[in-house]
């Protein structure tokens, strides 16, 4: 079919009878892309049955919840409305290699063609000879590995169907939408557009109730602007650069410690606060170390260092790191955080406000760092508050941002509402900051004393690579 069974406005209608091999889109949010590139993928389905063929998409979109959206909300009403019987099926997904498994949404319509949801990732892309859909594209982490294992596979002669707002030049999304080449049809529809072929919003609301001119500018009217969606600025991160860091004197500490067993890394960040600026002392970074060995090396900088305070990320794997950290030191000089949505947003804009008010130093030079403070990204959210992304294209580091979330997990070990044991320095009769730091005079220890657990400093741990402040 060429003619939609619901109506469109038109620049919906110019998407939807586009049937080039090769499509991509830019769309404004709220502009209804998934629901229109869902009716071209049923129509597709209608027509291969008209012709007594059957044939199949996979919709990669950036996480379970956004391909289910898409399956239960946009495709199983179109298939419907064409009067199709629908199946849904779930199942699972196995890497070739055997090693990942991921969830699949399916739906099985009356001519035995398939649509199937999966989260975007270079191992679900490469699993499927079909026509494709990336929703969201700019969105999807490791866009240029997912774009490698993609293409082999489209190039075949089946179609593809880009779609996104703009998320900064760092991405897949940003190569296929600027390109000059002949091979693709480009589409886009800012919300002015949109409005003026007849859907029915008001710009001047939506403008207003977003309340974030850069934000704006980005997702209603399509501009490339990397730093408008960076969470940290590199300006901001530039500011509170030092070429050298103050050496610790016993001063006040702190901990914020991100936890990874594989693929990401483990990150500890040791603050000093001095005056009511954070002061970075070291930073060590494990990858694919034991949880042993995290241990190990944490008792090290405890040791070391004698924080006050040690906050950690209890999400997930890090329950039992958490658990165990208290028993060795203490419930009250150990946090644990469980990173939701709302916690995130909580510690990230903790860690901002530091940076904006040039109260953090950390090292210069050190790109690697940079690049993960970059790499946290703010998109506008249908209930008010931004949400965080982490654009895993950016930089270098692919570190899923976990330098990032070891410092705001320090920065909260102060600024949050952690409720903080009471600390008073302690001068030695005679002595000074260098006699305080040698007889190591920190918090009293006596919790830790009276439930008989000793801190054990980590010998010749091999994992990763240990960095000083300056990385």
């Amino acid at each position: 079919m060429t003619g939609a069974a619901l109506p469109l406005h038109k620049y919906q209608r110019d998407w939807f009878t586009d049937r080039e091999q090769h499509k991509v889109g830019m769309f404004s949010r709220q502009s209804g892309k998934t629901f229109t590139t869902s009716l071209e993928v049923v129509d597709d389905i209608y027509e291969a049955w008209s012709r007594k063929k059957r044939t199949r998409w996979v919709y990669l979109s950036r996480g379970e919840r956004q391909g289910k959206e898409a399956m239960t909300e946009a495709l199983i009403p179109h298939a419907r409305a064409y009067d199709m019987s629908v199946d849904m099926l779930e199942g699972e997904f196995k890497s070739e290699d055997g090693k990942n498994v991921y969830k699949s949404l399916e739906i099985v319509l009356h001519n035995g063609s398939r649509v199937i949801a999966l989260p975007a990732n270079p191992d679900t892309a490469r699993g499927y000879s079909a026509n494709v859909v990336l929703d969201e594209f700019a969105l999807h982490k490791k866009s240029r590995d997912i774009w490698g294992a993609l293409y082999p596979i489209i190039s075949a002669g089946w179609k593809i169907r880009v779609t996104s707002t703009p998320q900064g030049k760092g991405n897949k999304f940003y190569d296929l939408m600027t390109g000059t080449d002949g091979l693709w049809s480009r589409h886009e529809v800012d919300i002015h557009r949109a409005v003026a072929d007849g859907l029915p919003r008001d710009i001047e609301m939506l403008r207003t109730g977003l309340g974030d001119e850069p934000l704006w500018r980005q997702e209603y009217l399509l501009h490339w602007l990397d730093e408008a969606s960076a969470w940290l600025t590199y300006d901001t991160i530039n500011a509170c650069e030092a070429q050298e860091l103050l050496p610790f004197d016993g001063a006040l500490t702190v901990i914020g410690n991100d936890i990874a067993r594989r693929k990401h890394l483990w990150v500890a960040w040791v603050m000093q606060l001095i005056g009511d600026v954070l002061w970075t002392v070291e930073i060590v970074e494990l990858q694919d170390a034991s949880f042993a060995e995290q241990d190990r090396v944490l008792d090290e900088l405890v040791e070391k260092y004698r924080p006050y305070r040690i906050v950690m990320d209890q999400t997930g794997m890090g329950e039992k790191p958490v658990e165990d950290a208290k028993r060795r030191y203490g419930d009250l000089r150990t946090e644990g955080v469980i990173l939701t949505a709302p916690s995130r947003l909580n510690l990230a804009t903790i860690f901002r406000a530091r940076f904006e008010d040039r109260k953090i130093r950390i090292p210069a030079g050190n790109q690697a760092l940079r690049d993960d403070l970059h790499a946290v990204r703010k998109t506008a959210s249908l209930v008010g508050a931004p949400r965080l992304l982490v654009d895993e294209d950016a930089g270098e580091s692919h570190s899923h941002a976990d330098r990032f979330w070891a410092g705001a997990l320090a920065t909260g070990a102060v600024d949050w509402g952690i409720v903080k044991p009471a600390y008073t320095p302690v001068t030695p009769p005679g002595g000074g900051p260098e006699s305080r730091q040698k007889m190591n005079m920190r918090p009293d220890h006596s919790d830790d004393m009276r439930r008989g657990h000793s801190i054990n400093p980590a010998v010749g741990h091999g994992f990763g690579r240990r960095t000083g402040a300056y990385g």
